[in-house]
């Protein structure tokens, strides 16, 4: 409050300050329903044909690697993970096999940096400190664990390392198979090794990450069966 004397007589008034508000980050859905993908609480299978708000107004902005399928992962502004969909193989990252209709947080945490959700029921995310977790499905070692088959994760599960590069453009999950690349160039592949696709010179299943020569490796892409990766020189390998 202020009080202004002048030639005009006195009054007294109220003083506002204003500032700019900041941005809202809405996420919308549409298409197929299978299991509540859409996150929009609506029955299984239900068809939308036009967007439709997902609750929230803090969606990330940040790129995320979800390819869509039957489940997705996401992060907020506030830095916290949240799933829904298809979890039959724990691919929610709930410690459960429950299909959620509904975003439900992952864990407590607030340093997820990135993440998505392969369309083979696995996930993935990559922490502010550089550390790569997954979780869901394991069919052929495709969750990093050296572990056995079928040994699917139903919570998030760390690949050994504190150097692996958040970002969309970085980390990619194919049929049954992961690559990712580290902050030091260099790029890993680990799980279904079939028809040559984790570039070893062989059809060798790995369940755990495996280096493929080089360090300038900078994008990476694919899709089903092939595995696609730019160099820092702008060329293209495959």
């Amino acid at each position: 409050a202020f009080t202004q004397t002048g030639s005009g007589g006195s009054f007294v008034g109220t003083a506002y300050t204003f500032s700019t508000r900041g941005p809202t980050y809405q996420l919308w859905a549409w298409g197929r329903n299978s299991f509540g993908a859409l996150g929009l609480n609506q029955a299984h299978d239900l068809q939308i044909s036009s967007p439709v708000q997902i609750t929230g107004t803090t969606w990330s902005v940040i790129p995320s690697t979800s390819r869509g399928g039957q489940h997705f992962n996401l992060i907020k502004t506030d830095g916290t993970l949240w799933s829904w969909g298809y979890n039959v193989h724990g691919q929610l990252g709930q410690n459960s096999i429950i299909h959620y209709s509904s975003p439900v947080q992952v864990g407590s945490d607030t340093t997820w940096a990135s993440g998505g959700s392969g369309k083979y029921s696995t996930s993935h995310a990559v922490k502010t400190d550089g550390t790569l977790w997954m979780w869901g499905r394991n069919l052929y070692g495709q969750l990093g664990q050296n572990a056995p088959d079928n040994s699917h994760q139903s919570s998030p599960v760390q690949i050994p390392g504190t150097t692996w590069s958040s970002g969309h453009t970085k980390g990619n999950t194919v049929y049954l198979a992961r690559q990712h690349i580290k902050t030091d160039g260099t790029l890993w592949v680990w799980g279904h090794g079939t028809h040559g696709k984790l570039a070893q010179n062989n059809l060798t299943t790995y369940s755990s990450p495996i280096q493929i020569p080089g360090t300038n490796w900078s994008v990476i892409s694919g899709c089903y069966q092939s595995m696609l990766a730019i160099k820092t020189d702008g060329t293209l390998w495959s």
